[in-house]
């Protein structure tokens, strides 16, 4: 890793370890009869208090610190006025930036908690489908090797993998190149290598029914499943190291699991 690598790469921890702290105090705020928008206040005013900077303001025409995808939202649901009840599920994605550099990371949980096995699963399949992506994520090997174990998993619980919304590589920019699909549509050999020093976003987007999504229609920002199924969301920054992927955003008591 050169110099100007080793910078950045350090800034961006700095961040993620910032992101991880307010990400686990917005989701310990969700609690029937709290409203979507209050968790953005909440977001924003903790990010702030670190010294951080709201990496989705920064993209243009977003106005909000969070992202909200509650039951059938799939991503970039803008927080409304909307009250959680017990039993929905909720994603919440949230970024920040940091002395020129961008962090993400998205975790979805259920209002209240749930006995609901199919919930339970739901969750449990694709946070251990983002895991076994993360795990891929080795020098030498290709984006496809990430995307495969992504979509084995996902499939073989009974989901389907979102193919329009893909991950992403992260830094100077919250979007930036190569894409990481949670799916692979070509040979392994045909995508992007996987080099020391790159930072990227690795994403589980994903529904419990068809894998097909549309704009809901009251803004041009919030993306549902087709068939209004419910929709998953997880996702970590991680940096590709000579000792395997390192985590960049995460939460406190979160630890890599590479067995």
């Amino acid at each position: 890793m050169d110099d100007k690598t080793r910078k950045k790469v350090e800034t961006m921890r700095r961040a993620g370890k910032m992101l991880g702290e307010v990400l686990k105090e917005v989701l310990l705020a969700v609690n029937p009869g709290v409203t979507e928008i209050e968790l953005d206040r909440l977001a924003e005013r903790l990010i702030l208090e670190k010294g951080g900077e709201v990496s989705f303001k920064k993209v243009d025409g977003y106005q909000h610190a969070i992202c909200v995808s509650t039951n059938d939202v799939v991503v970039h649901g803008i927080p409304k006025d909307r009250v959680l009840n017990k039993g929905d599920i909720i994603g919440i994605d949230c970024g920040v930036y940091l002395e020129g550099f961008h962090t993400d990371m998205a975790e979805t949980i259920v209002v209240g908690g749930t006995d609901d096995e199919s919930v339970k699963n739901l969750l449990k399949v694709g946070k251990k489908a983002m895991y076994e992506g993360i795990k891929q994520a080795k020098i030498g090997h290709r984006v496809g090797h990430i995307s495969r174990a992504m979509q084995e998993t996902m499939e073989s619980g009974g989901y389907s993998v979102v193919r329009s919304l893909v991950g992403h590589g992260v830094g100077k920019e919250l979007h930036e190149a190569p894409e990481i699909p949670g799916y692979l549509e070509k040979e392994i050999r045909r995508t992007p290598l996987l080099t020391e020093g790159m930072t990227i976003a690795i994403e589980a987007i994903y529904n419990m029914g068809g894998s097909g999504v549309k704009y809901d229609g009251s803004d041009d920002w919030t993306i549902v499943s087709e068939d209004r199924s419910l929709a998953g969301l997880f996702e970590r920054t991680i940096v590709l190291t000579s000792e395997g992927p390192e985590l960049i955003t995460y939460f406190p008591d979160e630890m890599l699991p590479l067995a």
